[in-house]
């Protein structure tokens, strides 16, 4: 199957490590036709977000265009593969090339257990791990169950970390609770969102959390500048370099920019 690799802004600017990382998994599952389009640009999430859905339109015809060639679209972003999934369809009217973007459109740990079957991943990682559920993922890709609703218990994030030697998934007091980021809440309402980001992580602090995890970066950067000025013993690792840092055989072998294929440049 032929990869478009959905990179969000922030860690195409901040984080590319991660964007790398996921290649590295997907390389390492037999996923090996991959292609970043260089035409593609930030979703629109956080115009939309702040209601200038005029600004934000023109960023979602766009994502159409750059990703139509692509059998699937991958990224390690629950919140950005969410804007496309769900919030589309307020900014689109095409509605045929919309819904077949919209299904062929993925979260990466989704994209692991549901398209390609993995069951379990072996490797190592001997570290405490706190597993933040971040709400979009939650909530709209459902990649877990949250408390609000009553069913089977079930999380594809934490079923990917499971089976990994040596690791210790820390249980927290309030699982599937916000971190406080929101977007551009975190920038209009900076008090009540650090204060939500202080209260996750008081939660991974009394779970003896050493590495804090997320399919979300956007979440973990956040959570990240109060762990730093906070002083406080924990490090952040998106899902993505979980898995890639759990096999030897990965680390031992990184894949440089012009692996993820020239194919997919525009």
């Amino acid at each position: 199957m032929r990869i478009g690799l959905f990179i969000p802004c922030y860690i195409d600017q901040m984080y590319p490590h991660v964007g790398m990382a996921m290649v590295r998994v997907l390389r390492r599952f037999g996923v090996t036709d991959l292609h970043f389009p260089e035409g593609q640009t930030c979703c629109g999430q956080p115009m939309a977000n702040t209601g200038c859905t005029d600004a934000a339109a023109p960023l979602a015809k766009r994502f159409l265009d750059v990703f139509e060639p692509y059998d699937y679209v991958v990224g390690p972003s629950g919140s950005c593969v969410a804007m496309v999934r769900h919030h589309y369809d307020d900014l689109l009217g095409d509605r045929a090339r919309l819904e077949a973007t919209k299904k062929k459109t993925f979260e990466l740990c989704e994209f692991l257990t549901d398209v390609i079957g993995v069951e379990t991943v072996e490797g190592r990682f001997p570290h405490r791990v706190g597993l933040h559920n971040g709400c979009h993922g939650l909530r709209e890709l459902r990649l877990g169950q949250d408390t609000e609703r009553v069913g089977p218990a079930f999380n594809k994030t934490r079923k990917l970390l499971e089976g990994l030697d040596g690791i210790t998934l820390c249980e927290l007091s309030r699982p599937d609770e916000c971190c406080g980021f929101g977007g551009t809440f975190a920038v209009s309402e900076e008090a009540v969102s650090c204060l939500m980001g202080l209260d996750r992580l008081a939660d991974h602090s009394q779970a003896g959390v050493e590495v804090l995890t997320a399919g979300d970066m956007s979440c973990l950067m956040h959570l990240d500048g109060l762990i730093r000025r906070q002083k406080m013993p924990i490090r952040i690792m998106h899902i993505a370099e979980i898995l890639d840092a759990a096999t030897t055989e990965a680390a031992a072998k990184p894949v440089g920019e012009a692996a993820v294929g020239i194919g997919g440049r525009r």
